[in-house]
């Protein structure tokens, strides 16, 4: 049997990266006479090995793979499109056994080892520039989609005496993290796990556009991720246009929900603003930034628009960014200019599955 589950097997047998599902393999075990030590055992070869198939965990016997296999699906995606830019940035088109795909991102960056995940077939937040959204949002990943994702990037990397291991997890790509929180936070808890993945919290961003009730909720539920906050304009009538959803919250409420969340978990916020030519990069926008965030401890990070074929947005000129950036700097915004990485394969989010042409309703 394949290791890409169909969605009549995913709908019968259960999905053992979804993590509800692997925290009772255990049971399962003893149940079938095996010992406590064969999860560890099954683990490894999922986190550390990179299988995709039971029948890859050959110090296993042979009847219990055989049992795993006609009990557990393990894998549910297949890869449709593989891209790497000269960079070192690895792209994933990903099909999903519903015959929806999502994309991530494989980031290399001298020692570090960042991946770029999705959260949603599509976004709902209407951002007017970017191709993750121009088809509205489809539905939500379940938690084994999305550790799925950090598989199948890990096992872009070379594996050897000293395995090159992924270090940070971005929640960037596809949808807003915010909007399916029941999924990833369990996700991203597993990928911390010291038997899974085992990367710290302080490791692992999650980026939105600014969810104020969800915002809350993380602080509530003590977590300890780094929070970057997309906000592409320093006032409410320009972010309205460019992230229409900007019109039931505004970006006052979001900001003060960020306060709270660094007041909470002690993690420094990012702020994210993506710079479009000719329309939020001129001085006076700059200016109007730099007071909204003043007073606030926090990285801004100012990114060069990558441009989305079909959409009228371009990069701003080499002058109007160093514009931009001094005006910030003179008034003491700690910002941060993110190099583009991956544009000769359409890295930004939702361009690869935009021209796969597959995008259904």
């Amino acid at each position: 049997m394949s290791a890409f589950s169909t969605p009549e097997k995913l709908a019968t047998q259960p999905h053992l990266l979804e993590p509800a599902v692997l925290e009772a393999l255990p049971g399962w075990l003893s149940a079938h006479g095996q010992g406590a030590y064969r999860d560890a055992q099954i683990r490894r070869w999922i986190f550390d090995s990179a299988a995709t198939s039971f029948l890859e965990m050959t110090d296993l016997p042979a009847g219990l793979r055989g049992g795993l296999e006609e009990s557990f699906s393990l894998f549910s995606t297949q890869i449709a499109t593989h891209t790497q830019s000269p960079d070192g940035t690895e792209k994933l088109l990903l099909d999903l056994a519903d015959h929806q795909q999502i994309e991530c991102v494989l980031l290399r960056d001298g020692q570090r080892r960042t991946i770029c995940i999705s959260s949603q077939v599509g976004c709902a937040m209407g951002c007017v520039f970017c191709a993750s959204g121009l088809d509205g949002v489809v539905r939500n990943l379940t938690a084994g989609e999305i550790v799925e994702q950090m598989l199948r990037l890990q096992r872009l990397l070379p594996r050897g005496n000293e395995p090159d291991r992924l270090s940070h997890i971005v929640v960037m790509g596809m949808g807003e993290p915010l909007a399916n929180l029941d999924r990833l936070l369990p996700a991203l808890a597993l990928a911390e796990r010291p038997d899974a993945l085992g990367i710290s919290a302080r490791r692992i961003t999650i980026s939105t556009v600014g969810l104020p009730k969800a915002i809350d909720r993380l602080a509530a539920e003590h977590c300890r991720y780094n929070l970057a906050v997309s906000l592409h304009a320093a006032d409410d009538d320009l972010r309205e246009k460019l992230v229409p959803t900007s019109k039931a919250t505004g970006l006052t409420p979001i900001l003060e929900a960020a306060d709270r969340y660094f007041a909470a978990s002690g993690r420094r916020l990012t702020f994210e603003y993506v710079l479009l030519g000719d329309v939020n990069d001129s001085p006076a926008d700059a200016k109007r930034l730099a007071g909204r965030l003043r007073s606030r401890s926090a990285l801004l990070n100012v990114i060069p628009y990558n441009p989305v074929a079909g959409l009228p947005y371009v990069t701003p000129t080499p002058n109007a960014q160093r514009q931009f950036i001094d005006v910030l700097t003179e008034a003491k915004i700690n910002v941060h200019v993110r190099r583009r990485k991956g544009s000769e394969i359409d890295a930004a989010c939702g361009q690869l599955r935009r021209l796969s042409g597959r995008r259904i309703g």
